[in-house]
């Protein structure tokens, strides 16, 4: 492989020391083609590709793939768990009070962890979650009219 290419989800898989199975390539396909989804999302994109699979099964898969780091897991208040492909850059969400629509921010200001804690307490903090919350374009609309 050169330097160029982007390697397969299942090179991935390899190289975090995960066994490669088609539901796991699946399922990070599927993480990957979405859109900040939750589970039985992602079960049903995976069911499209591969055909049947448990929904305890995904839970498991995600787990390790979050462990791995090949995936993110977000938990905004008050819904569902999601997760996304984009990994490793330290990035934050808005989130829609009245839909639950989900987007990516890029950071705050500055390098990551993109805030300074006012008080780091001793922690050697080299990560920040940040969601912003407010109403998203098509619910601003919907409430002023």
């Amino acid at each position: 492989m050169t330097a160029s290419q982007t390697p397969s989800p299942a090179d991935e898989l390899r190289g975090a020391g995960l066994r490669v199975t088609a539901a796991r390539v699946a399922l990070l396909d599927t993480v990957r083609d979405g859109d900040h989804l939750d589970v039985e999302t992602i079960a049903a994109g995976v069911r499209d590709r591969v055909g049947h699979i448990s929904l305890q099964a995904v839970y498991e898969a995600l787990h390790a793939l979050t462990a791995a780091g090949l995936v993110r897991r977000i938990e905004p208040p008050g819904g569902p768990a999601r997760f996304e492909g984009r990994v490793g850059d330290n990035h934050h969400h808005v989130l829609c009070r009245s839909c639950g629509a989900l987007a990516d921010v890029d950071c705050a200001v500055g390098q990551a962890p993109c805030l300074t804690a006012s008080d780091d307490h001793g922690f050697s903090i080299d990560e920040a979650e940040v969601i912003y919350r407010g109403l998203c374009p098509a619910c601003s609309t919907a409430r002023s009219s």
